[in-house]
Parts: structure tokens; sequence; C-alpha cells
């Protein structure tokens, strides 16, 4: 399955190593206004170690006394762990971008992370870059302990090829409703050009409900987080509307109840799939595809999705943290975030990518329906227990969406009374 190692943060270990054990060797009050030699961390995508090294060869090139070296995240399990074990040993890189969202409660509760509103002009360069979408990367406290960088918006692809041999309209697909959705996947499924309509991974693994689950809530609900201010938020109307939606997917054998091993729409064995836009290169030699916002009830435009977002975050073992947050602003710059663009075809967090890149879009059309719909995107809450939170959600989807052994109805509202009970256990301070 095409899905990027980060996020198989598996009970992040971390749940249970949080507590606050990070070194704390460097001076605050010294770092912030040194100046000189720092490391920072790329994760292992091909495209974006690319983008990395030419990112700090220019810096370098113009900064000989601040000379930055560029490595891959230490292997581990995942990036998530290896983070955490370098925060425990106080070995963390200045800067990471690889940081997900999900985790930077744990690296808080560890103090492994250094507040970005506290260095000069924190708060304004990061909502000045990413406009009313940052709001929700502040945690509890109000401060940003996280720059959001790259969002990767999950929309619809589609195999067109598929799509024709089963009689339908490749170019304007019937899929912008649930009842146009399931139409189109009963004429593919039965046509026989796939065995399944779409099929994400059927696992209870925590991180799933972001490929199925949450960004049609996102859209169902008008931008919804799955917890805000302290309460789940999906036991409702329009979580109870996509929980059914699935349900029916899978009740009609149009998605799969089995894992699959590979990506089955690389593979002709799907003719859809829920994927953000690092997906399109991986595709573009094996499939001809079509993008699709994410269906809704009621269908219409302008829906939200999942972000799929990973931040750059500098981290409290950094003894140069003036150097850090400079190179921070340059890696973020609308220069370097055009370069960033181009080497990966993620996109930078930024407001109206559209207009900055036109050139880019212009270029690449199959990009243009991501730049759009990266206006509207969805973060996972940043509240503490997350990975325990998702995990509640995920067990209870898959036994009544997935198995169907309880009602949908019943599931969400479980999933819902756990989670109530996992934040006050947390003690989430929103």
């Amino acid at each position: 399955m095409l899905r990027r190692t980060a996020y198989a943060l598996v009970a992040l270990a971390l749940a249970g190593t949080a507590t606050g054990c990070g070194r704390q060797a460097v001076d605050p009050a010294t770092a912030q206004d040194a100046r000189g030699p720092i490391t920072v961390w790329l994760s292992n995508n091909a495209q974006e170690v690319s983008w990395g090294k030419q990112m700090v060869a220019a810096w370098n090139k113009s900064h000989p006394g601040q000379h930055v070296t560029a490595q891959q995240i230490p292997a581990g399990k995942t990036s998530e762990e290896a983070i955490s074990a370098s925060i425990i040993a106080g070995t963390s890189a200045c800067l990471v971008f690889n940081t997900s969202p999900a985790a930077v409660p744990t690296f808080q509760k560890q103090n492994g992370l250094v507040s970005l509103s506290d260095l000069p002009g924190g708060d304004d360069y990061i909502t000045g870059r990413g406009g009313s979408l940052t709001d929700q990367y502040r945690s509890a406290d109000g401060k940003f302990y996280q720059l959001p960088w790259k969002s990767n918006p999950v929309m619809i692809l589609y195999n067109k090829k598929l799509f024709e041999k089963a009689g339908l309209d490749p170019e304007h697909p019937k899929l912008a409703t649930y009842d146009q959705f399931l139409e189109t996947s009963r004429k593919l499924v039965r046509s026989g050009v796939a065995k399944a309509a779409i099929w994400p991974s059927p696992s209870s693994d925590f991180f799933q409900p972001w490929y199925d689950f949450y960004p049609a809530f996102a859209a169902e609900s008008g931008g919804r987080q799955l917890v805000e201010n302290g309460v789940p938020q999906f036991d409702s109307p329009a979580g109870r509307q996509v929980a059914a939606f699935w349900r029916k997917l899978y009740a009609e054998k149009l998605a799969p109840q089995e894992a699959y091993p590979g990506d089955p729409m690389s593979d002709g064995k799907s003719a859809m799939a829920t994927v953000g836009p690092w997906a399109v290169a991986a595709y573009k030699d094996s499939v001809d595809i079509g993008v699709a916002p994410v269906p809704t009830a009621a269908g219409g435009t302008g829906k939200h999705s999942f972000s799929d977002e990973k931040s750059a975050a500098m981290f409290t073992s950094c003894e140069n943290r003036a150097t850090a947050w400079d190179l921070l602003k340059f890696a973020t710059s609308t220069d370097q975030d055009g370069e960033f663009l181009d080497a990966t075809g993620q996109m930078p967090m930024r407001e109206d990518l559209t207009g900055k890149y036109a050139g880019f879009f212009s270029k690449n059309p199959t990009y243009k329906p991501f730049a759009e719909q990266a206006d509207r995107v969805v973060e996972v809450p940043n509240v503490p227990g997350s990975v325990d939170i998702w995990q509640a959600f995920r067990d209870e989807w898959t036994k009544s969406v997935v198995f169907g052994r309880q009602s949908t109805t019943a599931g969400l509202r479980n999933a819902s009374s756990t989670i109530t009970d996992l934040l006050n256990e947390y003690g989430d301070p929103s």
C-alpha cells in the first residue's frame, strides 16, 4: 500500500515514554541568540532529500560561519520513535523536516520541542506564511511548537482507463455524492474491470482513519476535527452519514475487508484510492489518473479534506537556535517553497498556491486540484493522548464499519465515550 512510513507511528512506544524525560542540558537563554553549525534531519523520501540537499547547499554558500549538515532521520521502526529516542538521549537534530502533528503533544511532554512563538517574530512568520490554516497547529498553551510546513490533501485518485472500460466517463466521473459514488463503484466492480472500486487498508492501525473516515468527515461536517474544545465531534449526523456510506461500500464488497499486499491501484486491483499529491509521481508510470474531491452526502464544491500534513520543528537539544530559526525561515521562504513544490509535488502550507506558483500548475495540471484543496484542510486535533484517541476510534470503526459486527451508530457512540474518558485521563486542557 502506498503509505509513507512516518505513519507507521505504531502504538508510539512514545505513548509510554512521554514522561517529561527529555534532557535539558542546553541553556535556552544562551541558545536562543547563539549562531553556529547545526544539523537538520530530513525524511527518507528521495525527492525530499534532493530538495533538502539543494536548500542546505544554498544556505551554506552564503553563511560560511553557520554551516548546516543535512541527514536523514536515524533508522528505527518509525520516524517518531527515532525522534522520541533522540529526545531522551539529547541527540536530536536542531530541526526536523518531518514532524507528525499527531506526535507533537508527545514530544512536548518529553520537553523536546522549542516554542517557535518565543523566537523573534515567531507567531507573525508562521501565521503570515500559512494564514488561517495555522491555528490548527497551536498547542494547548496557544503557542506554536511546530511550523506547518507541507500538506498532502487527501482526494480521490481514479484510474481513467478502468473507468472507460466500465463504460463510465473518465473525464467527468460521477463521484460527488454518496449515491453517485456507490453507483459508480457498483458499475466498476460488476463490469469486472477491477476487484475493488476502492481499497483502503482495513487494518486496525490507529492512523488508518486518516485515509477513509477522516477526509470524508472533514468534508461532510464542514471542516470539523475529530475532537474540538475537549469534546468528540464525530458522534453526530455528519459522522453517522460517513460511517453509513463506508459501511455500504464494505457490505456490498465494493471495498474489500482484507488487506492487499502491495498497492491495489498500482496493480490494477482497485479503480480508486484516497491519497494525497505525493501519489501522483508514484502512479505516473502505471496509472492514467484523474482527481476528484472526497464525496459528501449532498455533493457540491468547496468541501474540506484531511491535510495529511508534516511540520518542521526545532528541538531543545539545539545549541545554536538563532541559526536554526533563520534556516527554518529560509527553508520555508517563497523561493524555497517553490523549489520544494517542484521537486516533490507536495503542497507548501501557504495560501493561494495556484497564484504564487502559477507556472508549476500550468505545467503540471494534475496537481492543481490538490492545491485548491489545500486551502480547505483539517488537521488531527492537537491534544494529549492523540495516538490512543485515534486507536480507540479505529477499533470501533473496524468492528462496526469494516466488519459489521455492531451497528455503525453503536460504534460511533462507543468510540465517543471511550475518547471522552481518554481526554479526561490525559487532562486535555482545552
